[in-house]
């Protein structure tokens, strides 16, 4: 049966049940039951009989033609639907059934193709997968390369960013993330090579601190310039590679102290003669300073008993309780002079701004140079006992120093804003205060522990914080005294110190009182101390100067002199070194004897050590190697020597 026959059939079936159902709910009875014998007659005709079931099975054929037309003429008489039902009830020989079976026969045949399809299609992709995601592998660098190498902007950056905030992300890079980003596109190269960038970078690691960006051209190559040169300094300090000079003044003079700050070094002799050297330019003319007329006129003149140097200025006091003052920059007269009733116990110049502080006795004067240069009084003090060493806190500016006073066995804080008497920081009475430094932050200062205080670890060094006045850390435990410690000029929270036992000690304030390094130094004591990241410096009184490594505690070079080391002082490249002898009078100096200049040996010495200069230059060479056999100091003979040991090349004796 055709799907529109049957769509047809359908529709006539719903309007015969649907008029026979409203016939039925509007009949009677009678009517209802007429219906209902209806449908009984129809379950029988479409059901066959027992008879007709007998006669079916032993039946002939003329019979079964007699009822086969009798049952075609019957069926013309029924309706429609009831030949369909009574096919369907027939079972195996329906009319749909062949056209089932096509259908189902055509739908398994086209899944099996479809299937052998699809796995054979599975099969080639599998074998060709490799060979596809090699080519597509290759395809997908060679379109990033290529859109790498055209891009010329960085979309983000462009769209979202501007370039002063690209700038700014770009800050948080070291160089080696700088290289990297540099080779990622021309946009990022730009930004990576940025001035402003490596400008800031060079200046946070500590070259050109002073410099504008403006001030090179390439604020990169200056930076890689500057690295290289630093590791070139730092092989020289650990070879022992460079020039050394000897700083003398007047051959006939006693050195009495010696200053150093940058590139100044200040000496005052017993003569009351002051001299100040600019290692950058040896020739400058400030470099010769001038007594006060009142210390010029008087004979003899007195001995300088102090000097101090900054970038700025330079100070020196007498035994006669003078303290003249010079400009670095002009020298010749002084620029202020201030006279104090005894001899100058202690003298202090603030390392970062013109102020001044001195000690006579028990009496302290603070004095500052204003705005427009004019130098005055900022406060007198007065403390119970005498002071014996004094230092300014660095970092203050001129118009509110803070100095650090040590009497006796306390520590005193003068603040000029202060109207009061002076602070006490630290006081335990029968314990004197054997050394003392600052920083901007911390004070340190030595102890002395004497009786029943050995018994609780010997000397110590104390250090307090500056802002709360409170102990910060307390280490050394030492059986002798502490004769010297550096605060100020070594790394953040690196302290370093020597004493009487003959070792240089560093302590991490931030590891607590152990010590990061323990120096089997001078056998005579440790009278001078410094250190860095990776070195330390010391002096002793036996006269040696020695290099070491703090990491491995090697001792990397020596130099010795005859009289105590009583200053270091280095920075990156250099290095001074000054020998004050004990005796301020030894035979020869004094006017009454026959010989009226003091003899080499009884004058000490100053060294400037120049590690930047290069190694293959003349200058490198020793005094000693330079000598002629008449010079009566020198140590360390085993040094390669470049010339001949008695004569410069040429024939010429050196100038001495």
């Amino acid at each position: 049966m055709a799907e529109d026959e049957l769509v047809a059939f359908r529709e006539r079936w719903k309007e015969e049940l649907t008029s026979n159902t409203e016939e039925l709910v509007g009949a009677p009875s009678g009517q209802r039951d007429l219906k209902n014998r209806y449908f009984e007659n129809l379950n029988e005709a479409c059901s066959p009989t027992k008879q007709e079931e007998g006669e079916a099975r032993g039946g002939g054929g003329g019979g079964g033609g007699g009822r086969g037309e009798q049952a075609a003429a019957e069926a013309e008489d029924q309706p429609e639907y009831v030949s369909i039902a009574r096919s369907l009830l027939d079972g195996r020989t329906s009319p749909l059934l062949g056209r089932i079976q096509e259908e189902r026969t055509r739908r398994k045949r086209q899944y099996q193709n479809m299937t052998s399809v699809r796995s054979a299609s599975l099969q080639q992709q599998q074998e060709e997968q490799p060979k596809r995601k090699e080519k597509k592998d290759e395809e997908l660098l060679d379109q990033l390369i290529q859109d790498l190498n055209e891009v010329n902007d960085i979309p983000f950056f462009d769209i979202e960013l501007p370039y002063e905030l690209a700038l700014k992300i770009f800050q948080c890079l070291d160089c080696t993330e700088l290289g990297r980003c540099a080779q990622v596109s021309r946009a990022w190269g730009v930004l990576a090579e940025d001035g402003v960038l490596w400008f800031r970078m060079c200046t946070a690691e500590g070259y050109h601190q002073g410099a504008g960006v403006a001030d090179s051209p390439c604020w990169k190559s200056t930076l890689r310039d500057c690295r290289n040169s630093a590791r070139t300094v730092r092989s020289n300090w650990k070879n022992r590679v460079g020039s050394i000079s000897q700083l003398q003044f007047e051959l006939g003079k006693v050195l009495c102290d010696v200053s150093c700050c940058d590139n100044f070094v200040l000496a005052g002799y017993t003569t009351g003669d002051v001299r100040l050297w600019d290692t950058l330019h040896w020739d400058s003319a400030a470099s010769y300073l001038k007594v006060n007329g009142l210390s010029a006129n008087s004979n003899p003149r007195p001995c300088v008993s102090h000097v101090q140097v900054n970038g700025t200025v330079a100070a020196a006091a007498y035994e006669d309780g003078c303290v003249d003052m010079w400009s670095t920059e002009t020298g010749g007269e002084p620029i202020h002079h201030y006279q104090s009733p005894g001899g100058i116990q202690a003298l202090a110049l603030s390392p970062d701004s013109p102020a001044l502080a001195s000690a006579a006795g028990p009496d302290v004067r603070l004095v500052a140079a204003d705005d427009r240069g004019y130098w005055r009084a900022l406060c007198r003090a007065r403390l119970p006992k005498t002071v014996e060493s004094l230092v300014l806190v660095p970092g203050r500016g001129q118009q509110c120093p803070l100095a650090a006073l040590a009497a006796g066995d306390a520590v005193h804080l003068l603040d000029p804003r202060e109207e009061a008497e002076p602070r006490s920081l630290h006081s335990v009475y029968g314990h004197p205060v054997t050394c003392l430094d600052a920083c901007d932050a911390h004070v340190a200062f030595g102890v002395k522990r004497a009786g029943w205080a050995m018994h609780d670890g010997g000397n110590k060094i104390h250090v307090y914080s500056l802002e709360t006045g409170k102990p910060v850390a307390c280490v050394g435990d030492s059986l002798g005294d502490f004769t010297c410690v550096n605060l100020r000029d070594g790394p953040p929270h690196l302290l370093v110190c020597g004493n009487r036992d003959r070792r240089v000690r560093v302590f991490d304030l931030r590891a607590g009182s152990s010590s990061v390094a323990s120096l089997y130094a001078h056998h005579l004591g440790v009278t001078a101390v410094q250190a860095d990241d990776w070195k330390v410096v010391s002096g002793g009184g036996e006269g040696l100067a020695c290099v070491w490594e703090m990491r491995t505690g090697a001792k990397l070079w020596e130099m010795h002199n005859r009289h105590p080391v009583r200053r270091v002082r280095f920075n990156s490249s250099t290095l001074v070194t000054a020998n004050i002898p004990d005796d301020k009078s030894p035979r020869g100096a004094c006017i009454t004897d026959d010989d009226l200049t003091a003899h080499r040996r009884h004058r000490g010495v100053i060294c400037h050590y120049d590690f930047s200069e290069d190694a293959l230059s003349r200058d490198h060479i020793l005094p000693i190697c330079r000598s002629d056999y008449i010079e009566s100091s020198g140590y360390n003979y085993n040094i390669g020597l470049a010339v001949p040991y008695d004569k410069l090349p040429g024939g010429s004796h050196p100038a001495r």
